[in-house]
């Protein structure tokens, strides 16, 4: 039986790394291509990913991707791919030039914050973050709970 076509826009998530906005401050953020190799796909449509690790780079005016895992596909055979090898995302060149002035010039990292199909391609959201102090991590948990607490407050009993 086929499947329906997609929607053009419709956004199907993969992966989400959900450590990023408690570690960095997120100041902007581009969604990206990424190249993918034999079973990657296959894997990436069971869901078989995790960003946690995961970091980019900005290397001879190309951004990649590293340290993201994305598990073998269990029906593949031999050309099965690399679980956690350097992946090239695709940007415009006049995104890739703000990425590297930013990264090199002001010192922030490349974080990927999710992973998603859209469309039937594979992309992943990129941020530029500047990593949090451990008192910033700690006033950001403390206005959570405290939001928490006034809406708990005001809920009707």
């Amino acid at each position: 039986m086929a499947k329906t076509p997609s929607e053009p826009n419709e956004v199907q998530s993969i992966a989400r790394n959900r450590r990023a906005r408690h570690d960095y401050h997120v100041l902007d953020s581009w969604e990206a291509g990424i190249v993918l190799h034999g079973t990657e796909v296959k894997s990436l449509r069971e869901g078989k990913a995790n960003l946690t690790d995961a970091y980019g780079i900005v290397k001879d005016g190309e951004v990649w991707l590293l340290n993201l895992h994305i598990s073998p596909y269990e029906k593949g055979t031999h050309f099965n791919h690399e679980p956690t090898r350097s992946r090239k995302l695709l940007l415009h060149s006049k995104e890739i030039r703000k990425l590297i002035g930013a990264v090199e010039r002001q010192g922030l990292t490349l974080v990927p914050l999710e992973l998603y199909f859209k469309g039937g391609r594979a992309k992943v959201r990129l941020a530029l973050g500047k990593g949090k102090k451990q008192h910033d991590k700690r006033a950001d948990e403390k206005k959570r709970e405290d939001e928490r607490d006034m809406a708990r407050a005001l809920r009707p009993r």
